[in-house]
């Protein structure tokens, strides 16, 4: 186990990093958290109006058992903090075609059942009842979970740099790591772009879809992928919030639609879980032409009220995916002194309450009933895609 007196320098202050911070300061560390800034980091990809917050993973007990202890984190974050940034209004699952063994939808709804969950099945009758801002017509199935919802993600990540500063995380924006410092046999801490050095016992990077580009060695099992997100203003946007409009995912698996209820400001998100497009973390953030035209014909067939709501922003999320989906948090086999918790591949914020601890079990080499899914693997067989959205 590694003592309490160690250094741990982290690169990258968004979810993963900052969760990490503030638990390994709690553990006694000595922590310092580097970034680019400003913060929260307006490319990162934790720092949005919107996450999803579900536990909805086909026949993946594993993200779903993770996901219910996470609730729990979610819910003491809202006791702490005095406000609401996890926002529990049910999350909608709709399929077009009847659910069979096998899709998402179906999967997703048999296994909540078996674990306990009360979850509210829907046909298309009932769909209009309750969510008439939907084309029921297009749904023939679907189904209702309670126990979901939505975050303010980049809120939440301000004020868990804010609560990391208190604990006294030291806090570096305006550094950018160029590149490690090491020998033969460990890293021993980085060289900023401005050629400051900084050491540490253990080096963190946490530094999401820019984690391939700083360690190129990991470039083969992980990758950067850009995922097209609009802002629109309904004209109406009472129409488009619970409870007769809840985040949402429309046939998930087969057209990669995704949203969210209408904010206190009218901002309703939409967005797509495609193939998206592999990019350099740098390049351009453009969300093109034909993707708006793409959304706009989705809107027309599923939320027609919706079909000529103007866009009033656009974003480039860009994922930091892994070869299987799952996330990659642990020491590098062949550089002491290195530990990766990267790899969010679309679906890792939702897990924050519970990220810090799963890093800083992997940093002391502690046993974590959670971690065996992130551990440094070979490249192999692509996971699915339906399980993988961020929100």
């Amino acid at each position: 186990m590694v003592p309490h007196a160690s250094t741990v320098h982290i690169i990258g202050a968004g979810i993963f990093g900052v969760t990490a911070a503030l638990e390994l300061k709690r553990r006694g560390y000595a922590v310092a958290l580097f970034d680019p800034g400003p913060l929260p980091h307006p490319l990162a990809a934790s720092t949005d109006i919107t996450k999803m917050i579900r536990m909805d993973y086909g026949t993946d007990a594993f993200y779903t058992e993770l996901m219910e202890e996470c609730f729990l984190g979610w819910d003491r974050w809202n006791q702490d903090w005095g406000e609401e940034l996890y926002h529990q209004t049910g999350f909608l699952v709709l399929a077009a075609e009847p659910f069979r063994p096998g899709g998402f939808e179906h999967d997703s709804y048999q296994l909540l059942l078996q674990r306990g969950h009360t979850i509210e099945l829907l046909d298309a009758a009932e769909l209009r009842r309750r969510f008439p801002a939907w084309t029921a017509a297009r749904y023939a199935q679907g189904y209702f979970n309670p126990r979901g919802g939505w975050t303010e993600s980049g809120r939440v990540v301000a004020r868990l740099l804010d609560e990391a500063i208190q604990a006294g995380v030291e806090l570096h924006a305006g550094i950018t790591c160029a590149r490690l410092v090491e020998d033969d046999t460990r890293v021993q801490g980085f060289i900023a772009r401005d050629g400051s050095i900084f050491t540490s016992d253990h080096l963190l990077i946490t530094a999401g879809t820019w984690t391939p580009a700083l360690l190129p060695h990991l470039a083969q099992v992980m990758w950067s992928v850009g995922q097209p997100v609009l802002h629109f203003r309904p004209p109406h946007p009472e129409v488009f919030r619970p409870p007769a409009f809840v985040p949402w995912v429309a046939d998930i698996a087969h057209t990669g639609w995704y949203g969210f209820t209408a904010l206190a400001d009218g901002t309703l998100k939409i967005a797509n879980h495609g193939p998206g497009q592999r990019m350099h973390p740098d390049d351009p953030r453009e969300v093109t032409a034909d993707h708006e035209a793409k959304c706009r014909s989705f809107m027309r067939e599923s939320l027609p009220a919706l079909a000529e709501a103007p866009i009033i922003g656009r974003r480039l999320c860009l994922y930091c995916d892994t070869w299987d989906g799952n996330f990659w948090i642990d020491r590098d086999p062949e550089r002491d002194g290195l530990v990766v918790a990267a790899g969010g591949s679309g679906h890792g914020f939702k897990f924050a309450p519970l990220l810090g601890n799963i890093i800083a079990d992997v940093i002391e080499e502690r046993p974590n009933r959670f971690a065996h899914r992130f551990a440094w693997r070979a490249k192999g067989q692509l996971a699915t895609e339906d399980a993988r959205f961020s929100g």
